[in-house]
């Protein structure tokens, strides 16, 4: 069959936190497992093709909302910190994950692991945050930055992910031919102090903590899926250009001249060149809509050595 690869090929699949709940609409519980639905039958398609896969996935709007729940109801409940509503995330996307995949593959082996991801607590990402979260507002305020020409949103550190705390349990679960999900929401950031694990008030980009997770599992190929069909260079303006094939070489020179933003593009252009550098064989960036495509080169961007 065209396209058949042997499961020995390990894919990453990075879902972005808004392909799952846009950040745009107001929370639904249906509408977030409408998306989840038709990201897994998307994944499906890949794993039937032979690939082994491992998920991962963002929460930014997801972990927002939690965030915002958890300061409403501090008069009735004690507020959680952003590393516990980091980990509460990771149960809620896990488990429709976990849920869609058992309805569109039947008998599948499949886990979500509550997965940490080690910080340097002395990262520059915690003196200037840059991660937005939550939902869109028409006005500043407190802890927000314009997101885009789309409203302003909160914004949380988002330090550089080290090292990923449950990478042996991952590759045992792999080993048994299990769907692992890992690594939700960038992990869970937690500092090492006194030879103990500490948790973090952070939100890790998801990107980067898949290329962690990619280049630790020797995967070949890191796929990002986004709420855009290609990476562009002048987004959203009169000179938009789509890119379908990118080198390391024009990524890096495109990230320098400012086309990629933090908390945007920028995290996945930076994602990309690392897995590459590091041994990684291709990256796919493209929607969940246009994965299967994209795999066969004929949609999305993708960026090679």
């Amino acid at each position: 069959m065209p396209g058949t690869r042997s499961r020995k090929e390990t894919i990453i699949i990075a879902l972005g936190g808004n392909t799952l709940l846009s950040a745009k609409e107001k929370f639904s519980i249906h509408e977030e497992v409408e998306n989840v639905e038709e990201s897994c039958r998307q994944i499906a398609g890949i794993i039937r093709r032979g690939y082994r896969v491992v998920l991962t996935h963002g929460n930014g709007p997801q972990v927002g909302d939690i965030l915002l729940q958890q300061e409403a109801a501090k008069g009735l409940a004690p507020p959680m910190p952003l590393d516990v509503c980091g980990a509460q995330s990771q149960g809620e996307i896990g488990y429709l994950l976990q849920r869609s995949m058992k309805n569109v593959i039947p008998g599948i082996s499949v886990v979500s692991l509550v997965t940490q991801t080690i910080v340097d607590p002395k990262d520059p990402a915690f003196r200037k945050p840059t991660k937005f979260i939550g939902p869109f507002y028409k006005e500043p305020g407190p802890g927000r930055k314009k997101d885009s020409d789309r409203g302003f949103r909160r914004v949380v550190a988002s330090p550089d992910p080290k090292e990923i705390v449950e990478i042996e349990e991952i590759r045992k679960l792999m080993g048994s031919g299990t769907l692992v999900i890992a690594s939700g929401g960038g992990g869970i950031p937690v500092a090492i102090r006194r030879n103990r694990l500490e948790g973090m008030g952070a939100v890790i980009d998801k990107d980067l903590a898949a290329e962690r997770l990619a280049s630790s599992l020797r995967a070949s190929t890191l796929m990002m899926l986004t709420d855009v069909d290609e990476v562009c260079l002048d987004y959203a303006s009169p000179t938009e250009e789509r890119i379908r094939s990118l080198s390391v070489r024009e990524a890096r020179k495109y990230l320098k001249e400012g086309h990629f933003p933090p908390g945007s593009m920028g995290p996945k252009i930076e994602a990309a060149i690392r897995f590459l550098t590091h041994g990684g064989k291709k990256v796919i960036i493209t929607s969940p809509e246009k994965a299967l495509k994209a795999l066969d080169g004929k949609a999305g961007t993708t960026v090679r050595p």
